[in-house]
């Protein structure tokens, strides 16, 4: 399946990332729900592949993000991995699978790197979940972090609302962000915080802020592949920050009418994508069946 020259990139590592992060060199990641998702996104050159439980919505039709189990992102997990050879990949833990106790989500992460073959995982919450990023950090699995907006958590939060737009909410962001720095993961995500707000935390932390709705203050930018490569129909929301690159829905959606309508009218397959038989073979064939008595 792989192309010449997508392997040759070294392996990424937490080393690595930490080097582009000195550097000042924006991260690169982007979701993957499957192989040929993780493919493109390798081939490509992504930093990191999140295996994201917005797979739920995007690949399982799923209302929201909350209905994902541990189970069904193992087995995307597996398929993601196996396409990508030098990205870094992260597994995102799904609600419901770290929030009980850090026992649970240690227990949790290990499945994700055991049985999902993801490098890290990503768990959602600031302040709370210190401990429990501490304890899988302990245990050396590379955690990401994720603050500001908290998709599973958008019921309490009254829906997908921007947070951080007043000093007390960019302060609180800021709390979250620091606490999960200090409990041991090697970078957060920021989503849908205002740009000035998640520049002013990156500059506070040591550590990379990966932003999504968050501006290009950060030390680096996730977003959904489905959604930037255009891979849906006419119509469905996207949020504000998404930026369209592409228009896969549109190519596919052309190229499997062509299909329909040359089957429709025989004018595929055409001998090119057909197989001979030798002219004394065929004749043999139709003398045996009796294909002149038909």
């Amino acid at each position: 399946m792989g192309a010449p020259g997508l392997n040759q990139r070294k392996k990424v590592t937490i080393n690595s990332l930490r080097s582009l992060y000195k550097k000042g060199e924006p991260i690169t990641v982007l979701t993957a729900h499957d192989f040929p998702s993780a493919h493109v996104a390798e081939a490509a050159g992504m930093e990191i592949i999140l295996v994201g439980d917005s797979l739920a919505m995007v690949a399982l039709g799923m209302e929201d993000t909350s209905e994902v189990l541990v189970e069904e992102m193992l087995l995307h997990c597996r398929s993601v991995s196996r396409a990508a050879k030098s990205a870094f990949t992260v597994g995102d833990m799904p609600m419901g699978s770290y929030e009980i106790a850090p026992e649970q989500a240690l227990e949790t992460a290990i499945r994700f790197v055991k049985e999902g073959r993801v490098q890290g995982i990503k768990l959602e919450g600031g302040i709370e979940m210190a401990p429990t990023i501490k304890k899988i950090t302990s245990a050396g699995i590379p955690v990401l972090g994720h603050v500001g907006l908290t998709p599973q958590r958008q019921n309490a939060l009254g829906g997908f609302r921007v947070q951080g737009k007043t000093s007390a909410g960019a302060l609180k962001v800021l709390e979250d962000a620091l606490a999960v720095q200090e409990a041991g993961c090697f970078a957060t995500v920021l989503e849908a915080v205002p740009q000035e707000v998640a520049t002013l935390v990156t500059k506070k932390l040591s550590i990379p802020t990966i932003g999504i709705g968050a501006g290009n203050g950060c030390s680096g930018q996730v977003l959904v592949q489905v959604d930037m490569t255009g891979n849906f129909p006419p119509g469905r929301f996207i949020p504000k920050f998404v930026k369209k690159y592409g228009d896969v829905w549109s190519e596919s959606l052309r190229a499997i009418e062509a299909y329909r309508d040359e089957t429709k009218s025989r004018a595929y397959p055409a001998p090119e994508h057909t197989y001979p038989i030798s002219k004394e073979e065929l004749a043999e064939f139709e003398r045996v069946i009796g294909a002149n008595d038909v």
